[in-house]
């Protein structure tokens, strides 16, 4: 399978700490005494070392990681799984988006969660694995975790699960801590919110190594976008996904996927 690229690369996720923190250029230049030719120069790409672990300190990033981000000198080890897990990543637009399947291999239960711009490669791995997709839970409602909505419940006959948030017509709506099961596995809802008022993170244990669904709540390296929440989408992060089994497996909507313990030592929002 080809690598996924990761989602956001430095200068992303310098310009996401900026706006979430309402940091002007200017600002951001003098509180780490550099000068805004070389701030400029370091947000168009240009990735200049001392420049940008000056940079970090002011925008509570990791210098270490972020370092390690701008030079390519990480990228998250990918977790198996046996059975019961697949992903499935589609472009939209100028970018790719993710969507998943859980199921208990004894009952033949299923859970999508989004849908992706194309969920032919889910449907069709549904059909050749003998599924039947009992839920499609949404980590969110934009327009490209939800772009092939109609054919997936088409397609499946799925209960269409959101937020109560953010509801959606013909869809059922959960609460925070709202629990579904199929067989052994067990779901459990963990609002995330800031990039959206009712982005959900979906626990699921059951499988060989414990999954996290986070939508946009976070990416291998980097965080959800938030403008107006982010100290919400932040915090939320950290405490409701962060403080999850280490061994836990993270399954973003854009990205690759990690886990709980790479992003604590290698995410720049994040790590110490």
């Amino acid at each position: 399978m080809a690598r996924i690229p990761l989602e956001d690369n430095f200068t992303d996720v310098i310009g996401k700490a900026q706006r979430g923190l309402h940091i002007t250029d200017a600002d951001l230049a003098g509180r780490a005494g550099i000068s805004t030719e070389d701030l400029a120069a370091l947000k168009s790409g240009r990735p200049l070392v001392a420049v940008l672990r000056r940079v970090a300190r002011h925008l509570r990033l990791s210098p270490d990681a972020l370092e390690a981000l701008a030079t390519n000198a990480w990228y998250p080890a990918q977790p198996n799984f046996p059975t019961g897990f697949a992903a499935f990543n589609t472009r939209y637009d100028d970018m790719t988006v993710n969507s998943y399947l859980v199921w208990d291999a004894r009952s033949k239960q299923a859970a999508a969660f989004d849908t992706g711009a194309d969920s032919q490669a889910l449907v069709d791995t549904a059909a050749a694995e003998h599924l039947s997709v009992r839920y499609l839970f949404l980590t969110h409602t934009h327009e490209d975790h939800i772009a092939d909505l109609a054919r997936l419940v088409a397609a499946t006959g799925a209960e269409v699960w959101s937020h109560e948030k953010e509801p959606l017509p013909g869809a059922k709506t959960f609460r925070e801590n709202a629990h579904f099961h199929l067989g052994p596995l067990a779901i459990k809802t963990l609002l995330t919110p800031g990039h959206s008022p009712g982005l959900t993170t979906f626990y699921v244990t059951g499988l060989s190594w414990p999954l996290a669904v986070t939508g946009d709540a976070i990416f291998a390296s980097s965080i959800g976008g938030s403008t107006t929440d982010f100290e919400q989408q932040y915090r939320a992060t950290r405490d409701k996904v962060l403080s999850l089994p280490r061994d836990t497996v993270l399954a973003p909507g854009h990205g690759p996927l990690t886990t709980v313990a790479q992003e604590k030592q290698a995410n720049p929002f994040f790590a110490r």
